[in-house]
């Protein structure tokens, strides 16, 4: 299976406090909107989403179809493939992608240990 980009995404209280935080690590803002409380911050390949007040705990997060800039890659497992394959591994899954459609979609998991992974295809 072909996931994609990895990031953590980190369930914040004070998001500027871990922006601040986060830089003084050498992490840059790549993405998102402070106002809105969420940040995609980066140091080299290393992704952190900061998001204050949007879910409870930290979320293991890949997004097929992207690269860690961000950029589409040319081959790629589309995330209805992949939750064909999890759902063939008898993988539980928390939330599904609607096997109709094409395009953007997202699943979710629960590793055995209680830490939610999120799959979500941008393109």
């Amino acid at each position: 299976m072909k996931l994609g980009a990895f990031s953590m995404s980190l369930s914040v209280k004070d998001i500027t406090v871990s922006k601040q935080f986060y830089e003084e690590l050498g992490f840059k803002v790549f993405a998102g909107d402070l106002e809105k409380k969420y940040l995609i911050m980066k140091n080299e390949n290393a992704l952190i989403g900061l998001f204050q007040g949007m879910f409870e705990g930290n979320i293991l997060t890949f997004n097929p179809g992207w690269d860690e800039n961000a950029n589409t890659m040319e081959q790629f497992d589309d995330i209805r493939v992949i939750q064909k394959q999890l759902k063939s591994k008898n993988i539980a899954l928390m939330t599904e992608a609607d096997e109709n459609t094409s395009g953007p979609a997202s699943l979710m998991v629960m590793d055995p240990d209680g830490n939610v992974v999120l799959l979500d295809q941008h393109i």
